[in-house]
């Protein structure tokens, strides 16, 4: 298989980076973040509350920081702009690290909650040195199309998966121009991509978490893809998966279709 499929740079920032990322949300323990680090991934995602991945990093990046991408942030809803350095401090300290790769200011629903003083202080840290690269998690694509096109951001968190593939349009043209990095989430759109739509035909299969995987990452436009499992299965499942490569035709036309079910039967979850 294509080497390219599973690694990639995200955008501009030179940070290598195995396209599969991990979060531990969902607590599968710290082995399972151990087994990440030697299978190869090195893109760890964490809230600084989720003490698996906090625990876990501390140690993996004692002798081989270098060789990890950390990323982390603070959400504005919860801690607002004047606590944006208090809490990078925080996270510097929880995961014992000179420096952040990636931080994000979380949960940015709209432009008016990404005011240019935040925009400012992100800049400052990367200036400092206390973090590498500076991006927002966003389901709002207008903005994030918006913020790639300006060239604002070294790299965007955003939703896509086979439900919601608005990206391709208002998004992706836009981080190409400026070489934006791309994280994706919410690859199985919180497991409705894995459960059977109103309407669906009881014959017809439904995907598997790997597809919804596959699916994001035949997408060149996206960096790496974050998995959220719940055990050391689930992430080795994951992971075979993807090596599998790009989706065929056949099975992206299937993705698309049933994507396109799951997300016209709830419109509310937008």
């Amino acid at each position: 298989m294509n080497n390219s499929f599973l690694h990639s740079t995200l955008g501009q920032t030179g940070l290598a980076v195995h396209r599969l990322g991990l979060s531990a949300s969902y607590r599968p323990g710290k082995e399972t973040v151990f087994k990440a680090a030697d299978a190869g991934v090195n893109f760890f995602f964490g809230y600084g509350v989720d003490t698996q991945m906090t625990a876990a990093v501390r140690e993996i990046v004692r002798t081989q920081r270098e060789r990890f991408v950390l990323a982390t942030g603070a959400y504005n809803f919860v801690i607002g702009y004047p606590n944006l350095r208090r809490t990078l401090e925080k996270r510097l300290r929880q995961f014992k690290t000179e420096y952040i790769d990636l931080f994000l200011f979380l949960g940015v629903m709209k432009q008016k909650e990404f005011p240019s003083r935040v925009l400012d202080e992100l800049r400052r840290f990367r200036e400092e040195g206390k973090v590498r690269s500076i991006g927002i998690s966003t389901h709002d694509r207008k903005l994030a199309g918006k913020l790639a096109a300006e060239g604002t951001l070294d790299a965007l968190m955003i939703r896509y998966n086979a439900a919601h593939r608005g990206a391709e349009v208002e998004i992706f043209p836009h981080t190409r121009s400026h070489d934006t990095g791309v994280v994706g989430y919410t690859a199985t759109r919180w497991t409705y991509l894995l459960r059977r739509p109103r309407g669906w035909p009881r014959e017809a299969p439904v995907p598997t978490a790997g597809q919804c995987y596959r699916f994001v990452l035949s997408n060149p436009d996206v960096d790496v893809c974050l998995t959220a499992p719940r055990s050391l299965r689930e992430f080795k499942d994951n992971l075979a998966s993807i090596q599998q490569g790009p989706l065929s035709a056949e099975e992206m036309k299937f993705m698309k279709q049933f994507g396109d079910a799951v997300h016209h039967t709830k419109k509310w979850f937008m």
